[in-house]
């Protein structure tokens, strides 16, 4: 029997329909597969980490302000809380009891004096999945400041610090260190305009003169991945010395820039980068 034309385009139509819903359902049940690929083993991934950012010496958390903007844009939860600045006792302890109010896993990232406190905090967090060093002091167990920057070069930020006798609501009292106002520029952010320096002399925080030699009593850097970022320009902390901890610590990667001893606010985007590294690489590998 013939089938009219009409008819016939019709039954075309139904077969390219079912045809096209046959490759449909091929596509949907193959989409699952393709989103949980998502990184270079197809390893579905591990919960993205919360970013935990520590500031160092003459600074607060607003130093973050950057990276954190940076960090959030691309989908991280960040917390940066305030280092106490009083010594690697109290303030590594501070952030130890931060650090148990954050779910999940984390990325510690240190500047400067902040390395310390984060390598003494994150000792026996199983949480603490990567340390991150920015612009950092990372002495051993047993070290301090003092002694760990003595084995290099003196940097010219050593002689441009006044110290400030304060005294405690309980009638202790200690020794605060401060930049020189008219040096901080030149020693600690050349490569920030002097109108924003300036505003960074006269609202630093200062550190105790204690904390120079307090020594660590646990290094988490000996078992956790590191990653670190070396300012080419550093006048704080002698460059060579932020390689040999690289070097030491066996870091998963190093990036040197050219940056004064503050890169989170000179340079930003290549801290950002870094941290995101080592989150990412902590989620897909």
């Amino acid at each position: 029997m013939r089938i009219p034309c009409k008819s016939r385009r019709n039954l075309n139509i139904v077969r390219w329909g079912a045809a096209l819903l046959a490759v449909s359902g091929i596509t949907y049940a193959l989409t699952p597969v393709t989103a949980q690929a998502g990184g270079p083993s197809g390893d579905p991934g591990r919960e993205k980490p919360t970013i935990v950012l520590v500031h160092g010496a003459f600074a607060d958390s607003s130093s973050w302000n950057g990276v954190a903007k940076r960090l959030q844009q691309n989908g991280y939860t960040v917390a940066a809380p305030a280092n106490p600045l009083r010594g690697i006792p109290q303030d590594s302890t501070y952030l130890a009891s931060f650090l148990k109010s954050v779910k999940g896993p984390i990325v510690l990232v240190g500047h400067s004096y902040g390395g310390e406190v984060i390598s003494q905090a994150a000792a026996g967090n199983d949480n603490v999945k990567a340390l991150v060093y920015i612009n950092a002091i990372m002495p051993d167990v047993g070290e301090s400041f003092s002694s760990l920057s003595a084995k290099f070069a003196p940097v010219p930020l050593t002689k441009a610090l006044k110290q400030v006798p304060f005294r405690n609501g309980a009638g202790t009292t200690g020794t605060d260190v401060y930049v020189q106002p008219n040096k901080l520029h030149q020693v600690f952010a050349a490569d920030l305009p002097t109108s924003q320096t300036d505003i960074m002399a006269v609202t630093q925080r200062p550190i105790a003169l204690s904390a120079f030699a307090d020594k660590l009593t646990g290094a988490a850097w000996r078992n956790k991945p590191v990653y670190v970022l070396v300012g080419k320009q550093d006048q704080a902390i002698n460059p060579s010395l932020e390689r040999y901890e690289a070097k030491r610590a066996k870091a998963r990667k190093t990036v040197e820039i050219d940056s004064s001893h503050v890169s989170l606010v000179s340079h930003p985007q290549a801290v950002k980068n870094l941290i995101v590294d080592a989150a990412e690489n902590y989620m897909w590998k």
